[in-house]
């Protein structure tokens, strides 16, 4: 189809005297085309166009008043749930093929009949005003430490108006692990913005009253005024008010991603190489963004002469069973402490176990709730001296510190009675105990490759006495100081 300046430029040329042919041609058509047009006396634009016409009949066209309804009653409805409904109450009617069909109608009616959809509105953002942060999953990329999968999240924290982020590794979304990101960032950042917005985190806002109004935990809250940094969470189930974090946690992990592809592998040989290489990438990305932030820089509120140390501190007693319960997760503690009141300051990664102002245990903090962590050197004596309790102990299987040492308690059972297998496990386990864990398992490893009889003084013999390291045997030379004199009496001869 010709277009309207074709046609004007053919009118202009017949103006000029030309004939049909040679004006047809300077307009770059056919003689016939300008025939049409010429006869026509209109513009390709306004030319009448044929409705378009149905090629085949409707197949929903009788049962299509059925579906408006049900769309009018609940808009969520999908097209295929819609079809499924259809081909149950109409067997044989409708044809797989057909749910195209169905899904270009609903669309039509969604676009003129449907209810209204919510608008978004472009935010400007003003440089130091807003931070927003976030906690993700890194699951997704696979990560191994030494070959074991590092199970862990990341505390994500960006600036809106120069999208420099920042990250720190965590494993919960607890108010320490949210306190430690956030001073991080902010000393990364080298200044505090004005607000800081988050999730609804448990950790950081409650439920004042029952019309829904919200407020901040004490922690959060005294976080936030030693910094001078307004908070601020997003309602819940409307994660696009935190839309600048969520968006930059998928393009994080996925330049991530990319990268340890270019890598060629996703292990690391410690946990603080890992961290130094994530450090790295989000450094580059805020390479690029420099610009911008030297902007905002100078408009983020000065930080505070230091940062925040504030452990939440809980006051428990160390229960008969030589344990403690805190948070709803149990951790064994010397059986000394047994009946003491100590004092645990949760961090984000462990607890600091105090006595009076002595620090007597430092725990690994686990996550969730209902888990245990139980040391057995906490335990092993007492087990020695009643080993009957070994059978039947809720927390049996936390001493078997090493798969070697499972092997060797089947061993045991395999070749004795339960009682005097179990016996001599907590013998073999208080060798451990008493010396090295390490020198136990390559005893055990031993003794299983040979297939000789476990025994707890077959293992002694094989290991150093606990507390009796051998003393090396130095030898000490005896120096021949007549060379030197040789070397000299040239010398001193001249």
């Amino acid at each position: 189809m010709k277009k309207d300046a074709e046609i004007k430029l053919l009118n202009r040329e017949r103006k000029k005297g030309l004939t049909q042919k040679l004006a047809a041609a300077k307009a770059g058509m056919s003689a016939r085309t300008a025939r049409k047009y010429e006869r026509g006396g209109f513009l390709p634009s306004e030319m009448p166009r044929p409705p378009k016409l149905r090629t085949r009949p409707d197949p929903f066209a009788d049962v299509w008043s059925g579906i408006a309804e049900l769309l009018a009653g609940d808009d969520a409805l999908q097209a295929k749930t819609l079809f499924d409904l259809l081909v149950e109450r109409h067997p044989g009617r409708f044809e797989p093929g057909q749910v195209r069909t169905l899904q270009r109608r609903v669309e039509h009616w969604r676009a003129t009949e449907g209810p209204g959809r919510l608008v978004m509105f472009e935010q400007i953002h003003q440089p130091g005003n807003l931070a927003q942060s976030d906690f993700t999953d890194m699951g997704e990329l696979a990560i191994t430490i030494a070959g074991e999968l590092f199970v862990h999240k990341v505390f994500h924290m960006v600036l809106t108006f120069s999208n420099v982020e920042a990250v720190n590794v965590c494993f919960s979304e607890s108010f320490e692990a949210l306190s430690d990101g956030i001073q991080a960032a902010f000393w990364q950042f080298g200044g505090v913005p004005a607000i800081h917005r988050t999730d609804n985190l448990s950790a950081a806002v409650h439920r004042l009253e029952r019309d829904g109004r919200k407020g901040y935990t004490g922690s959060y809250q005294a976080l936030m005024n030693h910094y001078g940094c307004i908070p601020d969470s997003n309602y819940p189930g409307e994660a696009h008010q935190n839309g600048d974090v969520e968006s930059s946690n998928g393009k994080l992990k996925s330049a991530l991603d990319q990268t340890l592809r270019l890598r060629g592998s996703r292990d690391f040989e410690t946990r603080a190489a890992y961290e130094a290489w994530l450090l790295d990438q989000v450094r580059r990305r805020n390479d690029t963004r420099q610009t911008r932030f030297a902007v905002e820089r100078e408009a983020l509120n000065a930080l505070p002469t230091a940062s925040l140390a504030q452990p939440k501190i809980v006051t428990v007693t160390v229960t008969r069973f030589s344990t403690l319960l805190v948070l709803g997760n149990t951790y064994s503690v010397p059986s000394r402490l047994i009946g003491s009141r100590l004092q645990v300051r949760l961090r984000a990664e462990t607890l600091d176990v105090y006595r009076g102002s002595q620090q007597v245990a430092f725990i690994p903090r686990l996550i969730g709730r209902g888990g245990h962590r139980i040391d057995y050197r906490h335990v092993i004596w007492s087990l020695v001296r009643k080993p009957r309790a070994f059978a039947a102990w809720r927390f049996r299987e936390e001493l078997f510190p090493l798969l070697v040492f499972r092997r060797a308690y089947d061993a045991l059972v395999e070749a004795r009675t339960p009682s005097s297998a179990d016996q001599e496990y907590l013998r073999i386990l208080l060798l451990a105990a008493s010396g090295s864990e390490a020198d136990v398992a390559i005893a055990l490893e031993i003794m299983l490759e040979q297939k000789v009889p476990i025994g707890s003084s077959a293992v002694r013999d094989l290991v150093r006495e606990p507390g009796m390291p051998a003393v090396p045997h130095v030898t000490t030379p005896i120096v021949d100081l007549t060379v030197y004199d040789r070397l000299l009496a040239p010398r001193c001869a001249n």
